[in-house]
């Protein structure tokens, strides 16, 4: 299989995995019997130790030959401050922080969906202006189309907040 091909089943695979497992975290959360930084702290449990052997496994099986050997040694002063703060402190501790709390107080069919509808949008410009990716005519309609769906997700849907509001008035009266 090509790395493209195989690039593209990956995601997929990460997108059903992140998928299926929220609303699971979802459920959870909305049972109030634990809060979002407590689930996201077993969460973080649980995957350290297997993402720990699927590094071995990789590392030492040569199955996935862009493991680096001797990384930990010549890895760069920016390139780890890159990883530490990009991927360690933005991308796995806040984001998370930011998405389990959001989890908590809405609906996995809209928090979902906006939290990665956001991140390819910030991708792909920040990839521009930080790695001078191309900004092509299909990326700005792609963002467009990305863009219309985020607001879709988070507009309230009038019809139901104009029932919530009868039934409160009936409620009252």
């Amino acid at each position: 299989m090509k790395p493209a091909t195989l690039a593209v089943v990956l995601a997929v695979g990460a997108g059903l995995c992140w998928g299926i497992g929220e609303v699971f975290t979802r459920q959870v959360l909305h049972s109030k019997e634990i809060g979002p930084f407590a689930a996201l702290l077993v969460r973080t449990l649980v995957a350290l130790p297997l993402i720990a052997l699927a590094y071995l496994a990789a590392a030492h099986s040569g199955l996935l030959t862009s493991e680096v050997p001797g990384w930990r040694a010549n890895l760069s002063t920016a390139n780890w401050l890159r990883l530490l703060l990009g991927s360690g402190l933005l991308a796995a501790a806040l984001a998370l922080v930011f998405f389990y709390a959001a989890l908590s107080l809405g609906q996995v069919s809209v928090v979902k969906p906006i939290a990665f509808a956001v991140a390819p949008v910030t991708a792909v410009f920040v990839g521009a202006l930080l790695l001078g990716e191309p900004l092509t005519v299909r990326k700005i309609i792609a963002i467009a189309f990305i863009a219309t769906g985020i607001v879709l997700m988070a507009a309230p849907n009038q019809r139901m907040a104009a029932n919530n509001s009868e039934q409160t008035g009936q409620m009252g009266h």
